[in-house]
């Protein structure tokens, strides 16, 4: 038996409550209860589970117990490529990207009833957002 779900992804965060007020205040995640780690970070919800875990650039030993490069934000993801999420209104969620001053890029997917909205967090983390029958 293989893996059966995505339970998160973490970002390593030179500027974490910008990146916080990203995922709250713009994609509409809620900043919910994490564990008393030894270093500041938010655990962000999506549906009751915390699906986006933001740790704090000065933890720098990581899940492997070495240190940690933190990438500049303007060279993109590495190796990483994005990560996507499902939209529910493509015209209100452009509107509420604009509004911030972000740049965008959207996309129609050819043969298939699918719009895209791509746009970097604060930590240079391209973010997908998927918006079916739109």
């Amino acid at each position: 038996m293989g893996v059966s779900a995505l339970e998160h992804v973490t970002i390593r965060c030179a500027q974490l409550q910008r990146t916080r007020d990203f995922y709250v205040d713009l994609m509409g995640l809620t900043d919910g209860e994490r564990p008393n780690f030894p270093f500041r970070g938010h655990w962000l919800y999506l549906g009751g589970i915390p699906v986006v875990h933001l740790v704090e650039a000065t933890d720098t030993a990581g899940a492997w117990g070495r240190d940690i490069v933190i990438p500049n934000p303007e060279e993109g993801t590495g190796s990483f490529d994005h990560v996507a999420f499902k939209g529910d209104d493509f015209e209100l969620m452009r509107d509420r990207v604009k509004a911030a001053g972000m740049t965008f890029k959207e996309r129609v997917v050819p043969g298939r009833p699918l719009k895209q909205l791509f746009v970097l967090d604060p930590e240079g983390v391209l973010v997908e957002i998927n918006f079916r029958n739109s």
